[in-house]
């Protein structure tokens, strides 16, 4: 069956964003769809595809090899490299989204900062708050999706989940290496780990021994 879909003029839209004020470094490397939005003063870096329903406010800069589609984006915000942003996706002014972080239906709040490694869905995350490297929101229970909630300025220490539904408070810390799976109130530590064990010598003695075993089966 023919596709009877007008085909989209990749160098017109382009051209035209140009007109608008958005500054291209490769601009033939870069993906525009038909209705991809953008304020004045934004810049889009090699290898950055726009889906259906992208809006990017003024002075945002997108980096290189970013994937975005559904997505709100507004003033003064830095997405990518490697970012991807789906549909839902919205970020207020000036907040950050790093390498390797998605985010799906999602609104990070003004200053908030996800740097790296990280997935970010069914989430509020609050004004200023900083999203350790290696954090999940575990937001699906093989049935249901449920919402993780972060209040301002919260701190979320890297490799940690956040098992929704679970809001952590405002001010609040959360140790890295942590799985959340109660609520955590404003300007609370929060600790999820096991105790550290400690066995003095006892990697000496394993490498010993290794080199020992090691040795005698070259010698057999």
């Amino acid at each position: 069956m023919a596709d009877d879909r007008p085909m989209i003029d990749q160098a017109e839209l382009r051209r035209r964003a140009i007109t608008a004020g958005v500054s291209f470094i490769d601009p033939d490397t870069v993906w525009l769809c038909v209705d991809t939005s953008f304020g004045k003063g934004v810049v889009v870096e090699p290898m950055v595809f726009f889906g259906p329903g992208v809006s990017v406010g003024d002075n945002a800069r997108i980096r290189a090899f970013s994937h975005i589609e559904g997505a709100t984006i507004g003033p003064y915000c830095e997405v990518g490299p490697y970012a991807r942003l789906r549909p839902g996706a919205k970020l207020e002014e000036g907040a950050k989204v790093g390498n390797f972080v998605e985010v799906k239906n999602t609104t990070m709040g003004k200053g908030a900062k996800a740097n790296h490694l990280t997935y970010l869905g069914d989430a509020d995350v609050g004004a200023g708050a900083n999203i350790g490297a290696g954090t999940i929101t575990c937001n699906y229970d093989g049935y249901f999706k449920y919402r993780t909630v972060i209040g301002e300025r919260a701190f979320i220490g890297s490799n940690s989940a956040l098992i929704a539904p679970v809001k952590i408070g405002a001010d609040a810390i959360v140790g890295a290496g942590s799985a959340v799976t109660r609520d955590v109130s404003a300007g609370e530590l929060r600790l999820v780990r096991a105790e550290q064990l400690v066995k003095q010598g006892w990697a000496d003695r394993f490498h010993d021994a290794m080199k020992k075993k090691k040795a005698e089966k070259k010698g057999g």
